[in-house]
């Protein structure tokens, strides 16, 4: 069985192109389907179905964008400089709260974490 990469990321042999460059950071739907377009393959081949030569023209059309460690770095640097200059949303990434002016009297779990018990047994 053959591994298909592109911008050293799996794709997945079993899955629609369109589909499986999801799976690159950086790379969304809208993205898919404009890179799809380009390289003039059709989105709802599978990745083990495409030639070398369109496999290598996925890769080039690929490289265009900023995707995996590079896009990873700059979103990094971003919150690390509002963090930096001590900005609301800064301490809000520090603290590990909601940024964008969710509740957090009940619900924001996935930000702030499990429940931890106060009180006295």
């Amino acid at each position: 069985m053959a591994v298909y990469r592109i911008a050293n990321v799996p794709m997945a042999p079993n899955k629609h192109v369109r589909i499986a460059l999801q799976a690159i950071f950086g790379i969304g739907d809208p993205s898919a389907r404009k890179i799809c377009a380009n390289v003039r393959i059709d989105p709802a081949s599978k990745v083990k179905d495409l030639l070398d030569e369109s496999l290598a023209a996925l890769q080039k059309e690929v490289e265009k964008y900023k995707v995996e460690g590079d896009l990873r770095r700059e979103v990094g640097m971003h919150i690390k400089r509002l963090i930096d200059i001590k900005c609301y949303r800064g301490m809000r990434h520090k603290r590990g709260l909601p940024v964008r002016g969710q509740r957090t009297k009940t619900n924001a779990r996935t930000r702030k974490g499990r429940k931890r018990q106060s009180g006295v047994k």
